[in-house]
């Protein structure tokens, strides 16, 4: 029902207080209701203020209502209405509709708008000659453009950005001022003669400005050179994706072995070019936060992704990415973050040309600061829906769902593959993904992360609840410890992978089957867990009620980087034939492990799934060291996934033996190592299911709830959903939100805070 229906009927003229919450600031919201109020014949005004928009507005019933009717359906492209609350208020009669400056007055909770790719006006406009932003590799309007790696403080306006020390000229500023322009209080605006541009820097010197300097980086680039530029969250490093001598070079330099390259294509039809784009891929790729999706590959190239059959592809999504092809660059390009192996990426310039000097040839630097370092997301299509592989630029920060909780929550996430949750007036929102703890500069990351959505958002770090995981020598537990906070809570690794789910899907006091399967997570008696199977909720609490079979895990994490010192452990009590001759080959490292494990030196107690996958990737050939996390498994998954339908091998009550005994024979007797690969999948998929079966009746639901990293292999989710699922009646929760491998952990901690005493 309308709200002239409600109580604007029979008043000539009435007046309404509008409060707009959601991403309503940054995004071009405030011009487009002046637009809205103009169109139906509305005087008042618009703000931004701590809480997202307020707005005054005047007029007939019938336009009010028409007004609200459209304002509910947002009020510019990129804006995302969480909720509107509207009451009537005295008359004031306005004579016009204004954007009023912004206000703020207490501790911000509105949300901030991740970055937004350029849009097809400012497109055309660059490519516009007698545009006065033509080839201008810094052109947006309040539809485009940067948002979070820009501002610095809330509310959303220039002076808290890092354009702040760039003025507008006076026909800049006309257009910013005007309420019927879509530059209208655009706060990164500018044009070549007020604003920022890029510069070309080689051997410490500097070559070029403008398009002069994107003219010979585009032909460097053509040349073999590897180049490091700026973009929307930090430096990347590009070349020329067909040149395998210099993806080799930026492999060596980099110190990054055999992981996949992801590239950028020109436009669409370049990526339906290189990669197997069906109609939910294709729209992924399109998606206004512009991910590096991961789709089959239609073309390989040599030193690329030399190990999958998948490659992360990515469209555009900053002006200076389509100048550079426009230009003569390679297409497609390798963009890869600016890092060495482990650490964050690059987005500071002097940090930048310190770091990176050795990694790229030459430098092209913009001169917008960028206020904090967002990498670039990866997302797939799996079952159907949108997975989240890794969230940043485009999708941080966001509310990732809502929690239970008036008092503000930091979560601060797992070690691996870092991101933390920030609990603001019961929204969930998630941070930028971190990376992997450990190293020094990525640990630095961390804290600034912390330090920058907390001053954001003004919170006093005494008025937090600080969740954290279990595991007591976690960087992310000792930075808990750091914080002086209200209360501190501990929260177990898997318990907060299921909660992570339930939060997303809104069921934290939902009784499920809770299922996490990963590689590593610290356990409620100390060993390392993961293979976890829980029942309860997120509410009551989450029970563990079923394992896999405990194994040995010889030298401890340093087994994650050796598949075959995995195998040693996982294979004691067996009866096995020598493993260093055919079909197996195993290196010295096994006889090493076995070792250790005779003499019960450094060997720990463990349920991991992960490790499990990797002893039987060490069975089926795969003997080397790994390079990179779940690369043993991601192979295996490959070999099944060229195979045909087989039965499963035995796993009886998650007893590992039986089932990697089967494996085993049937090596030795010659059978295909697809098919061997295949029905160990299939094992794994089988299994939960009857197990889940069993756990579902004991607790007295339908609902099962899965995450952990093991859940990023599609064969494997496949099976579960499509083959396992309707013959079990079951249905299963997977992440929609977050990534189902620790970049999501942080959720369900913030989660298991907000619930739990």
């Amino acid at each position: 029902m309308g709200l002239g229906a409600t109580f604007l009927s029979g008043q000539p003229r009435a007046a309404l207080r509008v409060g707009l919450r959601g991403v309503v600031q940054g995004v071009g919201a405030r011009p487009g209701v002046f637009r809205l109020a103009q169109e139906h014949g509305l005087t008042g005004w618009v703000r931004n203020d701590d809480q997202g928009l307020t707005i005054h507005v005047e007029g007939g019933p019938s336009g009010l209502d028409a007004f609200l009717v459209a304002l509910r359906q947002g009020p510019a492209p990129a804006a995302r209405v969480d909720s509107l609350q509207v009451i009537a208020v005295p008359v004031e009669d306005f004579d016009q509709f204004e954007v009023r400056p912004s206000q703020r007055a207490g501790a911000p909770d509105t949300l901030i708008s991740p970055d937004l790719p350029f849009c097809a006006a400012c497109l055309a406009e660059m490519n516009d000659p007698a545009s006065r932003r033509y080839r201008y590799p810094y052109i947006n309007c309040a539809h485009c453009g940067p948002r979070y790696s820009v501002v610095r403080s809330l509310p959303y306006d220039r002076a808290q950005t890092t354009m702040a020390d760039w003025p507008l000229c006076p026909a800049c500023r006309t257009e910013y001022e005007d309420p019927t322009d879509r530059r209208h209080h655009a706060q990164p605006t500018a044009c070549p003669d007020c604003g920022p541009n890029y510069v070309l820097v080689r051997d410490g010197q500097t070559l070029a400005r403008g398009v002069e300097a994107l003219a010979l980086a585009a032909k460097a680039l053509r040349e073999g050179t590897i180049l490091a530029l700026k973009g929307i969250g930090g430096y990347h490093l590009a070349c020329d994706a067909g040149d395998s001598a210099a993806i080799g070079r930026l492999r060596s330099r980099k110190f990054r072995k055999e992981r996949p390259f992801a590239v950028m294509a020109r436009d669409l039809t370049s990526a339906e070019e290189i990669a197997r784009l069906d109609e939910r891929l294709r729209a992924l790729l399109l998606d206004q936060a512009r991910p590096i999706v991961l789709a089959p590959a239609r073309v390989r190239f040599p030193g690329l992704a030399d190990e999958t059959d998948e490659i992360g592809v990515m469209l555009p999504y900053a002006p200076l990415h389509t100048l550079l092809f426009d230009l003569g660059a390679p297409d497609p390009l390798v963009l890869t973050s600016a890092n060495r192996s482990s650490e964050p990426i690059a987005y500071r310039d002097d940090d930048a040309l310190e770091r990176l000097t050795g990694l790229a040839d030459a430098f092209l630097i913009g001169e917008r600061p960028i206020a904090r370092r967002v990498d670039d997301s990866v997302a797939t299509v799996m079952g159907g829906e949108t997975s989240i592989v890794r969230r940043a630029r485009g999708l941080a920060p966001a509310k990732v769902a809502l929690l239970p909780s008036a008092r503000p929550i930091l979560a601060l996430g797992a070690d691996l593959k870092n991101a933390v949750t920030l609990v603001v007036s019961g929204q969930a929102i998630g941070s930028q993904h971190i990376g992997d703890l450990g190293d020094m500069e990525t640990d630095r990351a961390l804290e600034e992360t912390v330090r920058d959505l907390l001053s954001m958002y003004a919170i006093d770090p005494r008025e937090l609840i600080v969740a954290h995981d279990a595991h007591p020598q976690f960087v992310s537990t000792r930075l808990a410890a750091r914080i002086d906070s209200v209360q501190r809570v501990a929260v177990q690794h898997h318990r907060a992978h299921v909660a992570s789910v339930l939060a997303e899907h809104d069921e934290l006091d939902r009784p499920v089957v809770g299922i996490a399967l990963d590689g590593t997570g610290h356990g409620d008696d100390g060993s390392i867990w993961g293979f976890e199977v829980f029942g309860g909720s997120v509410v009551k609490g989450l029970r563990r009620l079923a394992h896999l079979r405990p194994a040995i895990l010889p030298g401890g994490d340093g087994a994650a980087r050796f598949p075959v010192q995995a195998a040693a452990g996982f294979l004691t009590g067996l009866e096995l034939p020598d493993l260093s001759g055919p079909p197996f080959h195993f290196p010295k490292r096994y006889d090493q492990a076995r070792t250790l494990v005779a003499h019960n030196v450094r060997c720990f107690p463990t349920t991991s799934a992960g490790r499990l996958f990797d002893t039987a990737a060490a069975l089926c050939g795969f003997t080397r060291e790994v390079t990179y996390e779940g690369q043993a498994a991601i192979w295996l998954e490959r070999l099944a996934q060229q195979a045909r339908d087989r039965e499963p091998y035995p796993f009886p009550d998650l007893d590992h033996r039986p089932l990697l005994q089967a494996l085993i024979a049937d090596r030795r007797a010659g059978r295909d190592v697809h098919e061997v690969a295949y029905a160990f999948h299939a094992a794994i998929a089988r299994s939960l299911a009857l197990i889940a079966v069993a756990v579902a009746r004991h607790v007295g639901t339908r609902h099962v709830a899965l995450s952990g990293g093991v859940f990023q292999n599609r064969l494997l989710r496949t099976m579960l959903e499509d083959r396992e699922g309707e013959a079990s009646g079951l249905t299963f929760l997977f992440h929609r939100s977050v990534p189902t491998n620790d970049g999501g952990i942080s959720l369900g901690q913030a989660a298991w805070a907000a619930v739990r005493p």
